[in-house]
């Protein structure tokens, strides 16, 4: 058979599959991510070792060592992966959600409900914990998951799904409810996104070159998962050492990762002396900081920052740093060159914070908090799809409610239009 054909073949079985996981019970789907959560633990031994050959490969290829870190399992992330797919089925199942009723002037009982979307593919790279994420979300929001992961984790995603597969099919479901494409082929991804009769939602996730092809290629819905380029500014009357601490888990706790700061500005009032404290913090944990004019005045020694460097997302412990005038240039330089993805101000002035969250419309922006909370776990998801940068149909961390949808309900009692 041809890719196409092969393809074609997968995503129908998807199909097929999703009709039977629509109308699953809580009960059942609860008791499926459980059994693979649990599977997941038993089977740590063999994921590790499936996920040692990828990083054996991965340092052939010279990769970038935070990129091997998302890469990486070990005993934690493997428990952490088994522990959220215990949290989704601990969530309420938005299936069958009924959001509001209200009655015509003719009688008609009017209401909405929530269904699945049908089959998700899910595009992604690096992060092996992503397939058993996706895979949990999707069925338990009713849905079908095709998943075609990166080359460098082939092994690990493979061995991730065949697991549980397994679970689905010691239940009786059908396995075809859960795809892992084994192939690293770049064809048979534009095969898929071919399939808009079979499949109902693209979610790219990874880089800008991955997002730009699935878009360009896809005759699919996309909801695009972009890249993190999300900063933390610090105004006029923050509290230094909560600033300081901030900064430090935003770009250091886990650098490779889409919310970690990318770009720290830091408003003039306060730059004589918070600019050398933070630097310093900032080179004691090994980041090299790139900063404009007035930031390379106050810190001698960092590196002149680029144009380039407003808009980066390094993924690595590089950040920009930049002193602005006020909070309207902190806003305007994130509006120019942020991502949608995550931003956060850390100020004490109630008015400033206020207006940080109006004006900033990004997927998620906080006040007085690490940008690495934007995150579905952290948020109360339980796990997460990814981070949507788009706008429609939904915007930041998407959880079990975003994988469905609503139809209109209506209960009469033999009315007609007249």
């Amino acid at each position: 058979m041809t890719i196409a054909a092969d393809m074609l073949t997968l995503a129908r079985e998807a199909k097929k599959a999703s009709r039977v996981v629509a109308t699953l019970s809580s009960q059942v789907k609860d008791d499926l991510l459980r059994h693979m959560a649990a599977d997941l633990e038993k089977a740590t031994e063999a994921l590790l070792a499936a996920n040692e050959r990828d990083i054996v490969a991965a340092h052939d290829k010279r990769m970038a060592a935070p990129l091997i870190d998302r890469l990486l399992l070990d005993d934690k992330r493997i428990a952490a992966m088994a522990e959220a797919l215990r949290e989704v089925a601990a969530l309420p199942d938005p299936v069958g959600e009924i959001t509001g009723m209200w009655r015509r002037p003719n009688g008609l009982q009017v209401g909405r409900m929530r269904i699945p979307l049908g089959v998700i593919g899910i595009i992604y790279e690096s992060r092996p914990n992503v397939t058993a994420d996706a895979a949990g979300l999707c069925l338990k929001s009713g849905n079908a998951v095709i998943l075609r992961g990166g080359s460098e984790s082939l092994h690990s995603n493979a061995a991730i799904g065949k697991l549980l597969k397994g679970s689905l099919e010691a239940m009786g479901l059908p396995s075809a409810a859960l795809q892992v494409l084994a192939t690293p082929d770049r064809q048979a991804m534009l095969e898929l996104l071919k399939l808009e009769d079979e499949i109902d939602l693209i979610i790219p996730r990874g880089g800008e070159g991955l997002i730009r092809f699935v878009s360009e290629n896809s005759r699919i819905p996309v909801i695009k998962h972009y890249k993190g380029v999300c900063h933390v500014f610090i105004d006029a009357d923050a509290d230094f050492e909560m600033a300081e601490r901030i900064c430090l888990n935003a770009k250091v706790q886990r650098p490779g990762v889409c919310n970690a700061m990318e770009t720290l500005l830091i408003h003039k009032d306060i730059a004589e002396i918070f600019v050398p404290r933070i630097a310093g913090a900032l080179r004691q944990k090994g980041v090299e900081v790139r900063g404009c004019p007035v930031t390379r005045e106050f810190a001698p020694g960092v590196e002149p920052a680029s144009e380039d460097d407003w808009g980066a997302e390094y993924l690595e412990l590089i950040l920009a740093v930049r002193v602005v005038d006020d909070l309207d240039e902190a806003i305007a330089h994130i509006q120019q060159y942020g991502s949608l993805h995550t931003e956060a101000i850390v100020t004490r002035d109630y008015a400033s914070a206020q207006r940080f969250v109006r004006e900033v419309n990004s997927s998620t922006v906080l006040v007085n908090a690490s940008t690495r909370f934007a995150d579905g776990n952290q948020l109360g998801l339980g796990a997460e799809i990814g981070i949507s940068t788009t706008k429609l149909h939904s915007f930041g961390p998407m959880g079990l409610e975003d994988l469905t949808t609503r139809k209109f309900i209506v209960f009469g009692e033999g009315q007609i239009r007249q």
